[in-house]
């Protein structure tokens, strides 16, 4: 029997938000709307500078398992902290909220990596991300049995960062698809696309990758074009299903020829995209894990999206299970 629906891979970091005016962003030199890495300098500079802030488990692919476990699904998570005081708030959050993590901390090097990420009154997120005892997951921390057992595995682009994840998500792709799984793969950021470009579409093309998500943004970077129809008959080509997001326009589904698009819920008020892209996931591949069709599979994406940038911080605080049966997707 399958123990878990989804294992996300991440960067294991506890997100530092806090509110700030757009002044804020241009005089530190920040660059908006992104995931920029910073030195460890420039992240103690940053924190000193903000204002009033919420810390609490976050990176991507741990948004997402969260989300999955607040609907409902099975969810584990590899990532790696170190053993001090950020690292234990991350793994008592994670626990929190319902995902298996059991990924052992790092012992007396690098400390647990931490995002400054600055909210301008638009709801655009900057994030400044100190990787810390993020690059050190490597192999050795992949437990095959929990690979095996998860229907589909989906890991972040960010780990492209540091080395030796690579290994670990080849790894963890190799068993996955030796046990008949899936593997899936979120673009990121537009950012991250550039740096990886290459690589990433080698991991669609091989089939490495089953699934990936991406935002127009990040589609358009990935084929280097500006036509946005275009870039969905490529990624139909490169990969076996696909799911892009476009803001308040919603999102599409891709598979060959295949296209199914589905709203965006209404939001009252943006107030934070933090997260926007790691719930759409979480509630897409909830749907998908359990055999729900891909309308619903997206309407679930968008359900958790709208819910999560109506708040500060990029775990809903609401049951987002409850919220999907209200309105009939599960």
């Amino acid at each position: 029997m399958t123990t878990f629906d989804v294992l996300t891979v991440g960067n294991a970091i506890v997100d530092i938000i806090s509110s700030c005016p757009e002044s804020f962003i241009e005089e530190n030199g920040i660059v908006k709307g992104a995931m920029n890495l910073v030195d460890a300098d420039r992240a103690q500079l940053l924190y000193k500078k903000m204002g009033p802030a919420l810390e609490a488990s976050g990176g991507s692919a741990g948004n997402t398992a969260a989300g999955i476990a607040n609907l409902g699904g099975k969810a584990a998570y590899f990532g790696k902290v170190a053993r001090d005081q950020l690292g234990d708030i991350f793994a008592h959050d994670i626990h929190a909220q319902g995902v298996h993590f059991e990924t052992k901390p790092l012992e007396g090097a690098q400390p647990t990596a931490r995002s400054m990420i600055f909210v301008t009154p638009d709801g655009e997120r900057s994030m400044n991300t100190y990787l810390g005892a993020c690059v050190e997951l490597g192999p050795e921390d992949v437990d095959a049995n929990v690979v095996a057992q998860s229907k589909v595995t989906y890991f972040e682009g960010y780990l492209w960062d540091p080395p030796r994840a690579k290994d670990a998500i080849r790894e963890c792709a190799r068993i996955a698809h030796e046990n008949g799984r899936e593997v899936s793969m979120t673009l990121s950021d537009s950012f991250c696309v550039g740096r990886y470009r290459d690589e990433f579409l080698d991991l669609m093309r091989t089939g490495t990758v089953d699934i990936v998500f991406a935002n127009r943004a990040e589609a358009l970077a990935l084929y280097e074009t500006e036509d946005f129809e275009a870039a969905l008959n490529a990624i139909a080509r490169d990969c076996k299903l696909a799911a892009v997001t476009m803001s308040e326009e919603g999102s599409v589904i891709v598979k060959g020829d295949e296209r199914v698009y589905v709203p965006a819920i209404p939001v009252e008020k943006v107030v934070d995209t933090t997260g926007a892209g790691d719930l759409y996931a979480s509630g897409f591949l909830f749907g998908y894990t359990t055999g729900r069709d891909f309308a619903t599979c997206g309407a679930l994406g968008s359900l958790a999206a709208g819910i999560v940038i109506q708040q500060i911080g990029p775990r809903p605080r609401i049951s987002l299970k409850d919220e999907a049966k209200k309105i009939g997707l599960i």
